[in-house]
């Protein structure tokens, strides 16, 4: 067993949306000889590692999360030759490689799977969980999160199976020891191929109750109680972990259902895996028609994220990923001001930073006008459910378009060029209308940029060992637009002040902190630390002492 490397803990991740990043065939997807290409920028960008979304052989139902092949790069993206290079390339770079491990479930197209549809004593039956039923008689309740039962019947079985998400994506039966064992050495494979570790899918999702559980919606439990992070998971995660410990695998994992207090159990020294992403952060208002992350429970769930983890264990920082809109329109108002906010906010609080494609420029939301703009199915079945309801196609593509998880996915905007330099032929999601102005070119060309902020913050992050290693304090915790907080190690600190609203803010503040110098991260004026500040819209300050 390899002992744990700390690097983690001052690295900055990059997420690349493979399909969006950059093409070089020319037809219109991107491709793992786009990634290579765009290396020299990751560099310059300063990134530890490259968490590289789904590549493996899918009929992309949703996304490439529905895999066919574990074994098999799709040919829309390249050969497995090609992930090789990238590999060996990123390594020259002193850049790691993550990939997703996606053992939840897999597509309907895969050989298991279509084994299991054979018969009820096909060896491959009990991979996936099949339950006896009726087409008026699921085995239960149970919704799934794309919308609807999480059942699909087979009238040649007479049974149906179980999936969380669509139903091309059905459910591994973790139960079955032989599924198990087949899963462990697809895991085994990609490590001794030569990536350095995984973000594990839905992983929290891999144990289910027994079918006899009892939703009590609307009032009642969480609709997806019964497959978030249910007991006797810890016996296939201590599994799972015992490869990673053998090859010092990089581990994040997405693991929704594991409270703040149960983190620390899974990414301490001992846990199952580095550091994990919370989603609870995420907080919306209901009837907000805006789709606005409500800055105040943002930063309470925050705080005690980070006050939870302080002692043992490591998170995931993010403010953006390939399921969310864009972070500049949902926590910010599109300016690139709130963009800059934001950035210094997240990326100074205790634990490892993601930054995901187009963030680092300030990419915002796509104006959708149509739903035929939209590609992911979840957007589909929010929209057709809103006409059913009586909204007209204007008021239903406004708000499927808020949500839809294809704001994030149009492609990468590296220049000016006709469709942003991204390919030479038909992109297979629009470019946003705003790569005119907001590109990868036009950025690191400005010295006050949102980019060249960014290269700045990780740059920070890298020199100083008290934003790595050092403790956290949240200060005036009650502020409503404005966050606070120090980072403490031996006389080394550190202390961050940002507005998160598009409206000046009153801030005094509760301690006097003397001694304090600001940090040049780019303002156009400098401000001396003063207890009581009135702040500018999304004005942010980072003042240092005992460097």
């Amino acid at each position: 067993m390899k002992a744990r490397d700390e690097k983690f803990k001052s690295s900055v991740g990059y997420q690349i949306y493979p399909k969006s990043f950059k093409d070089t065939d020319g037809n219109g997807v991107g491709d793992i000889n786009g990634i290579i290409e765009k290396l020299p920028y990751l560099n310059d960008l300063g990134i530890d590692f490259i968490w590289l979304n789904p590549v493996y052989q899918s009929p992309q139902v949703d996304g490439g999360y529905d895999i066919s092949d574990f074994y098999a790069i799709d040919e829309m993206f390249g050969s497995l030759d090609d992930l090789k290079k990238l590999i060996e390339k990123a390594h020259e770079y002193d850049i790691k490689l993550i990939m997703d491990l996606v053992v939840n479930h897999t597509s309907d197209k895969h050989p298991w799977f279509v084994e299991s549809k054979k018969s009820k004593d096909n060896p491959y039956h009990d991979y996936y969980h099949w339950v006896d039923a009726s087409p008026e008689k699921m085995p239960n309740n149970w919704q799934s999160f794309f919308g609807g039962s999480a059942w699909t019947y087979d009238e040649n079985l007479e049974q149906a199976y179980f999936h969380c998400f669509a139903k091309e994506q059905p459910d591994l039966n973790w139960k079955n020891p032989k599924m198990r064992e087949d899963i462990y050495k697809m895991i085994r494979w990609w490590l001794d191929l030569g990536i350095d570790g995984f973000r594990l899918d839905a992983i929290s999702h891999i144990q289910k109750e027994n079918w006899d559980f009892e939703i009590k919606s609307p009032h009642g439990n969480d609709p997806w109680e019964p497959f978030m992070n249910v007991s006797g998971i810890e016996e296939y995660m201590s599994d799972i972990k015992a490869i990673f410990d053998e090859y010092g695998a990089l581990t994040v994992g997405e693991a929704s259902g594991v409270q703040s207090h149960q983190a620390p159990d899974w990414t301490d020294e001992n846990g199952y895996i580095n550091m994990i992403f919370e989603l609870e952060h995420n907080w919306k208002k209901s009837d907000d028609p805006n789709n606005k992350i409500y800055i105040k429970g943002y930063k309470d769930i925050i705080m005690r994220w980070q006050k939870d983890m302080l002692e043992r264990g490591w998170n995931a920082l993010y403010i953006e990923n390939h399921d969310n809109p864009r972070s500049i329109d949902t926590f910010g108002d599109g300016t690139l001001d709130s963009a800059k906010a934001l950035a210094v906010h997240y990326m100074l609080l205790r634990g490892t930073p993601f930054i995901y494609q187009g963030q680092e420029i300030g990419i915002g939301n796509f104006p959708f006008t149509d739903i035929n703009q939209i590609d992911v199915p979840d957007s589909h079945n929010y929209y057709n459910k809103l006409i059913e309801e009586g909204d007209t196609p204007e008021e239903a593509i406004k708000k499927a378009g808020l949500t839809s998880r294809d704001n994030s996915r149009t492609p990468m905007q590296w220049s000016d060029e006709k469709e942003a330099g991204f390919t030479d032929g038909k992109p297979w999601l629009a470019v946003n209308p705003s790569y005119l102005e907001i590109n990868a070119q036009a950025m690191l060309a400005d010295p006050n940029s949102l980019t060249n902020l960014y290269k700045k913050l990780i740059n920070l992050r890298h020199e100083n060992e008290v934003i790595v290693n050092g403790d956290v304090k949240f200060f005036n915790k009650g502020d409503k637009n404005t966050i606070v907080y120090r980072r403490k190690l031996d006389d080394k600190k550190i202390l961050v002040i940002a507005n998160l609203s598009p409206e000046k803010q009153k801030l005094a503040l509760e301690k006097n902190f003397k001694g304090y110098e600001e940090l040049d991260l780019g303002q156009e004026i400098q401000r001396e630390f003063t207890k009581k500040m009135i702040l500018d819209p999304w004005e942010y300050r980072v003042y240092i002492k005992g460097n």
